[in-house]
C-alpha cells in the first residue's frame, strides 16, 4: 500500500521524489535559499558513501588533505577557461567585518585553483612526484534551479587532484578513476551506468578531456554520477608547477582531478524507491535490520536482543524499534526510511517457532524456523536483495535505452519517453547544439572502442565520428 504523505512516482515525478526526501527525512529546506539542511537518516547515507569511497581511495594510494574555502580572484584568473567555464556560478567574499577587501575572495565552486597554487611552491623534484590528493569538502555554487541532493548552491563531495611525472601516469589515473565510481555504482548502490567521453562542449572548464560516470533514473532522465578530468599541463602552466626531472632539466607536471558528490543519494531515491517511501541497496543502507516486537512480553524481547546481538556480531547493521507506537505504525516508518529487512516476532510467532522476515524492496515475506542459522539466512538474502535491485535497475535502463538513425526518429522517441538515445554523431558542435532543440537532449558521452550504428551523422546524415548517448540530464 502506497504512503499517503506520498504522491505516485508515475502521477508526477518530481512531486513523488520531494514527497520521499521530506518522509524519509533525509533532509529540509532552509532559510537559506537553494541550501538544504541535510538530516541524520540523510546525512548516515553520505557517511557510509564516504567510509566505502574513503577507504578505496587509501588502497590506491590516495591521502587526504583540506584547503582553504576562500580563493583570491587572481588566482582564479590564472586558468582562463576555469574562470569562464565557472563564471556564472561563483559567489564573492567583498567584507571582512566592516572592512572592504583589498581583493575580493571567492567562495569555493571547485578547488583546482588552490592545489595548483599549493603545488607550485611545494613540488621541486621528480623524488616529489606523484602527489595523490583528495579532499571531503563542501563547495558554493550559485545555482538557478535547485532540488534537495540533485543540485542545490551548497554540497558536499569529495575531489580529488593529482599531479604525475608524465603523461602515461596522469591519463592512467583518469581511467582508474572513472572506473571507481562505476564500481561504486555497480556493485555499492546496485545501479547500473555506463562511462566514456565527455565531448568539448560538455566537458570540464579548463580540462583536455572528462570522463564520465552515467545512470539513467527511473523516469528515463539521466544522472552525472561521478567525472574524472585529465587537465595534461593546462594548469601545471598557468600556475607554474614546475619540478626537475632525473636529468636536471625543468618540466611541467601532467595534472587530474575528479570528484563525486550528495547528488549520489538523490540517484538513489530515484532508481530503487517507490510509492511507500525510500528503498536502499542493503550495501549503502546505514540500518540493514529492523527486529519490531509485537507487544512486551518477556519471552518475545528476549528473543529481540538475542537476533539483533547475534546479527550485529556479524557485521550486520541491526537495531530493535522498542518505541510505544503501534506495530503497523513501526512498519510503515520502516519502510518509508528504507530498511532492507523487517523481521516481525510476536506471541503467536513464538507459539509457532517462527519468525516473520520482510524484504523492503519486494514486500514478499518469509516464515523462518526460530532455529535457523539467522546470520547465515540474513547475508545470503541481503546479497539476493543487492543482486535483484541492481537487475531491476537494468532492466528499467535497457527498458528506456533506444537507438536513433536520423532526426524523425529522435523526435518519434522523445514524444513518446525520455531515455538513453544511442545515435551516431559527425563530432560537429552544430549538430550537438541541434540534438538540444529536440526538447533539450545533450550528449551525455561518447562510446569509446564501440562500433557506429549507421556509420552517418544522425542530425546531418554526414560521415559521423563516434557513437554517443543523448539524453535529458538533471
Amino acid at each position: 500500500m502506497a504512503n499517503k504523505k506520498i504522491t505516485s512516482r508515475d502521477v508526477d515525478f518530481a512531486k513523488w521524489y520531494t514527497d520521499v526526501v521530506t518522509a524519509a527525512n533525509l533532509a529540509s529546506y532552509t532559510s537559506v535559499k537553494g541550501c538544504i539542511a541535510i538530516l541524520p537518516n540523510g546525512y548516515a547515507i553520505w557517511e557510509k558513501m564516504q567510509a566505502i569511497l574513503d577507504k578505496k581511495f587509501k588502497e590506491l594510494g590516495h591521502v587526504n588533505v583540506q584547503l582553504p574555502l576562500l580563493i583570491p580572484e587572481n588566482l582564479l584568473k590564472k586558468e582562463s577557461e576555469l574562470v569562464e567555464g565557472f563564471a556564472p556560478e561563483v559567489a564573492w567574499v567583498t567584507m571582512g567585518g566592516k572592512k572592504e577587501l583589498e581583493e575580493r575572495l571567492c567562495i569555493r565552486p571547485t578547488s583546482e585553483t588552490m592545489f595548483s597554487d599549493y603545488y607550485a611552491s611545494h613540488v621541486k623534484s621528480y623524488k616529489d612526484l606523484p602527489l595523490l590528493y583528495n579532499q571531503w569538502c563542501n563547495v558554493l555554487r550559485w545555482e538557478k534551479e535547485t532540488r534537495p541532493f540533485l543540485r542545490s548552491r551548497e554540497f558536499l563531495w569529495q575531489e580529488g587532484h593529482t599531479i604525475h611525472a608524465t603523461k602515461e601516469e596522469a591519463e592512467a589515473e583518469t581511467k582508474q578513476m572513472i572506473e571507481v565510481y562505476k564500481w561504486f555504482h555497480h556493485e555499492i548502490l546496485a545501479i547500473p551506468s555506463i562511462t566514456g567521453l565527455k565531448t568539448d562542449k560538455e566537458k570540464f572548464a579548463g580540462a583536455e578531456y572528462t570522463l564520465t560516470n552515467e545512470a539513467l533514473m527511473y523516469n528515463g532522465v539521466s544522472l552525472q554520477a561521478g567525472t574524472s578530468h585529465y587537465f595534461g599541463q593546462k594548469f601545471s602552466k598557468a600556475y607554474g608547477i614546475k619540478y626537475a626531472s632525473k636529468d636536471n632539466r625543468e618540466e611541467y607536471v601532467y595534472q587530474t582531478s575528479w570528484g563525486t558528490t550528495t547528488r549520489m543519494i538523490g540517484g538513489l531515491i530515484m532508481v530503487h524507491s517507490d510509492d511507500k517511501g525510500l528503498v536502499l541497496p542493503p550495501r549503502i543502507a546505514p540500518r540493514q535490520v529492523v527486529i519490531i516486537p509485537i507487544g512486551f512480553q518477556e519471552k518475545v524481547l528476549e528473543l529481540a536482543k538475542e537476533i539483533n546481538e547475534k546479527l550485529n556480531q556479524n557485521d550486520i547493521v541491526s537495531y530493535i524499534d522498542t518505541s510505544e507506537k503501534s506495530p503497523g505504525f513501526k512498519f510503515a516508518e520502516a519502510e518509508v526510511n528504507g530498511i532492507p529487512l523487517r523481521f516481525e516476532i510476536g506471541e503467536r510467532d513464538l507459539e509457532n517457532k517462527k519468525i516473520t522476515i520482510v524484504r523492503r524492496d519486494t514486500s514478499e515475506k518469509v516464515l523462518v524456523e526460530i532455529d535457523t542459522d539467522i546470520v547465515t539466512f540474513t547475508k545470503d538474502l541481503l546479497e539476493t536483495m543487492q543482486r535483484d535491485m541492481y537487475q531491476k535497475a537494468l532492466t528499467r535502463r535497457e527498458e528506456l535505452t533506444f537507438t536513433a538513425k536520423n532526426l524523425d526518429d529522435v523526435k518519434a522517441i522523445m514524444d513518446k519517453q525520455t531515455g538513453f538515445i544511442h545515435a551516431d554523431w559527425c563530432g560537429s558542435l552544430k549538430c550537438e547544439e541541434k540534438m538540444k532543440e529536440i526538447k533539450g537532449l545533450k550528449s551525455r558521452c561518447i562510446l569509446e572502442n564501440q562500433d557506429l550504428l549507421t556509420g552517418k551523422c544522425v542530425v546531418c546524415g554526414n560521415p559521423a565520428k563516434h557513437l554517443v548517448v543523448w539524453g535529458n540530464q538533471y
